[in-house]
């Protein structure tokens, strides 16, 4: 089975056939997909300029779409290689269990989900390296009430998701699914409060 870094080659590779190159973009999504895998697809088809069902796209904005993950996947694993000291540092003090704080990291290991989005049609604009920057600046800073990546305070309780967490605050605006973490306890019983308002 082939690495990111493989398939980015080969869709990179102006040798190759167009629609092996587009197959291997989107084989880099089950390796890395910010969003998920559709959402994080029609994400960079958008942004590069290509409709997501389009199987022959241009190969420049084929390049661009790769060249925008790539960056968000750098920004993604320097996070995680410091969480991973960060933990050497804790179980070397003798903190062998991870805290609370940590299971949201858990369940992102490998960038798959960090920003959940449940609907691949909502996500946010911006470039995702941009978007991954925002949502680790908030995990190493205090809670705050709205989401961390477009700064949007109508936070909905979600159930029935198609991730891990199956349930949690959702940002109406940009559509991710907001890390606990990220929130303070008023803002996710808000968030909560307004899923029984919407749901009676």
């Amino acid at each position: 089975m082939a690495g990111f870094r493989s398939l980015a080659r080969q869709a990179r590779d102006p040798r190759s056939d167009l629609a092996l190159r587009r197959y291997s973009l989107r084989k880099c999504l089950e390796r890395f997909a910010p969003y998920g895998h559709r959402a994080t697809w029609d994400h960079l088809s958008s942004r590069a300029g290509f409709g997501p069902e389009d199987r022959s796209p241009d190969p420049a904005r084929l390049v661009a779409a790769l060249e925008e993950l790539e960056e968000a996947r750098t920004v993604w694993l320097a996070y995680e290689a410091g969480f991973a000291e960060r933990r050497r540092k804790e179980k070397h003090d003798g903190l062998r269990r991870p805290g609370s704080f940590d299971d949201w990291h858990r369940l992102t290991w490998g960038g798959f989900g960090v920003a959940w989005c449940d609907d691949p049609r909502l996500h946010p604009r911006e470039p995702l390296a941009e978007v991954l920057r925002r949502l680790i600046a908030a995990l190493e800073r205090e809670p705050g009430e709205s989401c961390p990546v477009c700064g949007g305070e109508r936070l909905l309780w979600k159930y029935d998701l198609d991730h891990e967490p199956s349930a949690g605050p959702v940002c109406t605006d940009c559509g991710i699914l907001v890390p606990r973490p990220v929130l303070t306890p008023e803002a996710l019983a808000f968030a909560r409060r307004g899923r029984l308002l919407v749901s009676a």
